[in-house]
């Protein structure tokens, strides 16, 4: 795994990060943003871009986050690598984490 969206994702979704990436490796759940592992290849376009900040190489995810490492490796090994963000669409769900956390509002 090279690159991890985290909790600032959560709620926001700006897909900014989505138009920048060149292998369409950034999926879409219902409250969040998942950067498929298997598909990453590791460039770090999609970093800089992201406006809340949410998207971190994997040995740099702040501790209190660092359970997004494995929730992404784990929602992907139940959705399976399907070839392309753009294709899938939305997905319509999110790892059981995400799905727990209450609304986050954004200031």
């Amino acid at each position: 795994m090279a690159y991890v969206i985290a909790q600032p994702c959560v709620d926001v979704k700006d897909k900014a990060c989505v138009d920048e990436c060149p292998v369409d490796c950034i999926y879409e759940g219902v409250r969040s943003l998942y950067i498929n592992p298997n598909e990453c290849v590791d460039c770090g376009a999609c970093e800089p871009v992201c406006p809340v900040e949410a998207i971190f190489y994997e040995d740099d995810v702040p501790e209190e986050w660092a359970w997004y490492k494995d929730a992404a490796v784990s929602y992907f090994d139940e959705i399976g690598d399907l070839g392309g963000a753009a294709d899938a669409g939305p997905l319509g769900k999110d790892p059981a984490g995400v799905t727990a956390l209450p609304p986050q509002s954004r200031a």
